[in-house]
């Protein structure tokens, strides 16, 4: 996604002393932003946050039962930092704010046995956030969330940007063994796919997108701009094996305040940094967590002996990768306290979250030397795991 400006926040600011009741599934709810406001939008790239209105209508009603954050709407979280501000309540480190509204949405639906909402969380926390500009990938948030679901997933990147098209794949696999392992459809993570790539040499940043904000289903849909990630056959695939839990008595005991506890921070967190920096933060998503990918460390998920690190990369600009231990289980590989079931998605979180941390540094002037070579690490490190 290519837009932010605080602007746009003006017509949903007032809505943060009246947080919204909930409302039947299905019902939705959209924001309506006068043309008044719009016209004074900076414009870099057409927005697009509420091109999948529905599964933020859903997250809005489920975020209503409890929001000890504040956080005004789920839209703020598919805004760039500086827009994001506006609504994020008391949540600080802005690149998480999308994370930690997707957690507090699935902790409440879980605690209600809400297997729409918990889906409808699960597919918000995949969906493509605003940038700068057309191929520019969004920040990797490194925060810890509280729900491992919540945690497995990361959002869609630009489908212009570096590497989209395998980073978007493998998010939507994950996305659809979470989906099943609350009981909800797998094939239902298709539909947090973004649009066609846009021309990287277009400075009017006018992309392949859409943002009809009174269009409930969302305008991605109802104008058939959507571009599948995976074929269902590959959803049916990477979910064969995973078993929906019984979410019932036990499903209260995760209630409560998830977004108080979810910022554990696994790396630096520095002030946003202008847009001409923030290429530099922009990391594949370290959710490159899904069987099928091509990489040849996915396909392994017992290349390790238990209880060693996999991690083999020795780069250390800015830091050294985190350990990938392989615990056994039925996702042994772990990040940081994230979970996975693939020692291939595993050792990209590592390169991705080691990228971050790197090129915060460098935007704080705590390390010398550019983002691109923190770049240039990260993908040296992927290399090394494949």
């Amino acid at each position: 996604m290519k837009y932010e400006s605080a602007t746009l926040i003006v017509a949903l600011i007032g809505l943060a002393s009246a947080a919204p009741t909930p409302v039947a599934k299905n019902t939705f709810t959209t924001f309506s932003i006068p043309r008044a406001m719009r016209r004074g939008l900076q414009a870099r790239e057409v927005p697009q946050e509420q091109s999948h209105n529905k599964f933020l209508a859903g997250v809005r009603t489920s975020l209503a039962l409890d929001n000890p954050a504040g956080i005004t709407d789920p839209v703020f979280g598919l805004l760039g930092n500086a827009a994001a501000a506006e609504g994020a309540g008391t949540i600080t480190n802005l690149d998480c704010l999308h994370q930690a509204t997707a957690d507090q949405a699935f902790t409440n639906a879980k605690a209600a046995n809400d297997i729409p909402g918990m889906t409808d969380a699960l597919l918000y926390a995949a969906l493509e956030r605003n940038t700068g500009k057309v191929g520019l990938k969004s920040v990797l948030c490194t925060d810890k969330a509280v729900n491992p679901e919540i945690q497995a997933i990361q959002q869609h990147q630009d489908p212009a940007s570096d590497g989209a098209a395998a980073t978007n794949k493998a998010i939507v696999l994950e996305l659809a063994q979470q989906i099943a392992a609350v009981g909800g459809d797998p094939q239902d993570a298709l539909l947090s796919g973004t649009f066609a790539p846009g021309d990287l040499n277009d400075n009017t940043g006018a992309g392949n997108t859409c943002d009809t904000a009174d269009d409930a289903e969302g305008c991605i849909f109802t104008q058939n701009l959507l571009v599948e990630d995976a074929t269902a056959a590959e959803i049916t695939a990477a979910v064969a094996g995973t078993a929906a839990p019984a979410v019932g008595a036990d499903a209260g005991a995760v209630a409560g305040n998830a977004t108080a506890d979810a910022c554990v921070s696994a790396a630096p967190v520095v002030s946003a940094a202008p847009v001409a920096t923030n290429t530099a933060s922009a990391s594949a998503p370290a959710a490159t967590q899904a069987a099928g990918n091509a990489s040849a460390g996915d396909a392994a998920t017992g290349d390790a002996a238990v209880g060693n690190n996999v991690q083999t990369f020795t780069g250390a600009l800015g830091g050294a990768a985190p350990a990938v231990i392989n615990s056994g289980g039925a996702r042994p590989f772990s990040v940081n306290g994230a979970t996975f079931v693939n020692s291939g998605a595993a050792l990209q979180r590592s390169c991705a979250v080691q990228n971050n941390a790197c090129a915060n540094a460098v935007n704080s002037g705590a390390l010398n030397g550019s983002v691109g070579d923190c770049n240039a690490q990260e993908k040296a490190c992927n290399a090394a795991a494949a």
